[in-house]
């Protein structure tokens, strides 16, 4: 490699300035080293942005990422983070049967429990959640302050999972598909399919699926901080990136936006990289490190690797709205300002999950068609002008669940946004349309993104948005390029993985990056 030639040389090149490569370029900047993020987009953020996503219209919607659970307190803490993260008071609201709902509140157990017996009759399933998700948080406190260490073995990871909530919780979360554990804990169709969502969102698996794909997604979604609480990011989802960004450059990062990567190459002792800027020019610059915060597809490309490259594809439909006012519910009990503010599931009973899975794998559209939506502006009204806020206006995000990839384009969006949105109309009192605003155009607000959207807008493989299936936590002895914190790659020493195809990566979480860095500091 001729230094030579290169335009600028670094101690370390971040290839994306999504959230984890914001992360790893603000650790390695304040350890003193000199580093670059190349960022193919104008703004940096990736997946973990805000956008006024209807014309002439005053709100700051989280377009694609919307919530926050991985994102450890010590990353806050390490790069002096100026970020309001609001916990939910409602976990969720599940509508079932002819205009009932169970809503589970989190600051009134007693309320909650009531809402159990009115579902099922008596106190079993509510004794049931509370050991149940008693023994997932023991897991969490097991297991969330390993993420942010070196990758421990599986040994290491059963030991501490064991012994804060025995080897039974292990193998009913690591070793057994996670339908039989949701099986044998509870007995109702609606409380099994509110567990089960978890190990859903964003994975085309079943409860029972052999890969055990279902398993590591539902593990994620229950450990974050150790509580596996959901928190809202005031300002948006772009006020997490905005806050990275300039931790990143307030420590002497610097980041350069509209300049597309082409090649990477590296022979464990240096590195060059080739990009073409903002201008359209073809630069060079070399570095001791690479970090990719892109996909493992997109690295092997860069790198010229041929080899076919592993099927990957996600499984979600994402729809951001705005509303004049909340829709009424057929569900006159409970108020929509607690039902929407917590996650609302739609269409996702057990069985209802079941059969969704198994039209999608045949390639239908999924009817009714399950999802699950949050109203982010009733926890957080800032994303919303004064205005906007003074008239009652309201957000709506909607998640839908088995939408592969394959799916697209045998039907159009248009199709799959009307299923979800007639699943919804059905536990309300009145259409949806009747609530929704309109833009400066007179279109209704409302945008809906598929797998192949994803790909297409951001580079997630097949729109997969934790890049490859996720994995579990901990090293297989088998792996001898993943290094000391699991982001190695295996083209070379110096080039590693900082991004959500890391292990240990996917949500918003900042932890690939912090462990990338940790890797290149040598901690």
């Amino acid at each position: 490699m001729n230094s030579a030639a290169y335009d600028a040389a670094y101690d370390a090149v971040v290839v994306g300035g999504g959230h984890n490569g914001l992360v790893a370029a603000a650790y390695l900047a304040r350890a003193g080293r000199r580093v670059a993020v190349l960022e193919r987009m104008d703004h940096t953020g990736g997946a973990a942005v805000s956008a006024r996503a209807f014309a002439g219209v005053d709100a700051r919607l989280s377009r694609y990422s919307y919530l926050v659970s991985l994102l450890p307190k010590k990353i806050v803490s390490d790069l002096g983070l100026d970020l309001d993260l609001r916990r939910r008071r409602y976990s969720s609201y599940t509508p079932y049967g002819d205009g009932r709902g169970l809503l589970v509140d989190n600051g009134d157990d007693a309320a909650t429990a009531a809402g159990f017996r009115a579902l099922t009759g008596g106190d079993r399933e509510f004794t049931a959640w509370q050991d149940f998700y008693g023994r997932t948080r023991r897991v969490a406190e097991a297991v969330f302050p390993t993420l942010t260490e070196p990758l421990p073995e599986r040994a290491q990871l059963r030991k501490l999972v064991a012994d804060a909530a025995g080897e039974e919780t292990w193998q009913a979360l690591f070793e057994r598909p996670v339908g039989e554990a949701v099986e044998s804990a509870f007995a109702d169709d609606v409380v099994r399919g509110i567990v089960l969502t978890d190990a859903l969102i964003g994975t085309f698996a079943h409860a029972h699926d052999p890969s055990l794909r279902q398993n590591a997604c539902f593990l994620y979604h229950v450990i974050g901080n150790g509580t596996g609480d959901w928190d809202v990011p005031v300002g948006g989802m772009g006020a997490v990136s905005g806050a990275l960004e300039r931790a990143a450059r307030g420590a002497g990062a610097e980041i350069l936006t509209g300049c597309e990567v082409t090649s990477v190459q590296a022979d464990g002792g240096s590195a060059e990289v080739g990009f073409t800027d903002a201008s359209g020019a073809e630069r060079t610059v070399g570095a001791r490190w690479v970090l990719c915060n892109a996909s493992p597809r997109e690295l092997a490309r860069l790198v010229g690797d041929t080899a076919p490259a592993e099927p990957v594809e996600g499984a979600q439909l994402k729809v951001n709205m705005l509303l004049t006012r909340l829709p009424r519910l057929r569900d006159r009990s409970v108020d929509p300002r607690a039902a929407f503010a917590g996650t609302f599931h739609i269409a996702e009973g057990y069985r209802e999950l079941e059969t969704a899975y198994r039209q999608a794998a045949s390639g239908g559209l999924p009817s009714p068609a399950p999802s699950e939506i949050y109203c982010h502006s009733l926890t957080d009204p800032s994303i919303l002008s004064p205005e906007l806020r003074q008239r009652g206006y309201q957000t709506l995000t909607l998640f839908g669940l088995h939408q592969p990839a394959r799916l697209f384009p045998a039907h159009d969006r248009e199709s799959a946004l009307r299923a979800v949105l007639d699943a919804l109309d059905a536990v309300l009192d009145e259409p949806l349309t009747d609530c929704l605003a309109r833009d400066a155009e007179g279109e209704f607000c409302i945008e809906a993104r598929t797998p192949l959207d994803l790909d297409a807008d951001l580079g997630l493989p097949g729109g997969n948005i934790f890049h490859r299936p996720l994995v579990f936590p901990f090293a297989e002895a088998a792996d001898p390029t993943a290094g000391r914190w699991g982001v190695g790659t295996p083209y070379a020493a110096n080039l590693l993985l900082c991004g959500a195809g890391a292990p240990r990566g996917g949500g918003v979480s900042g932890i690939p990056g912090h462990n990338a860095a940790m890797a290149v500091l040598g901690a």
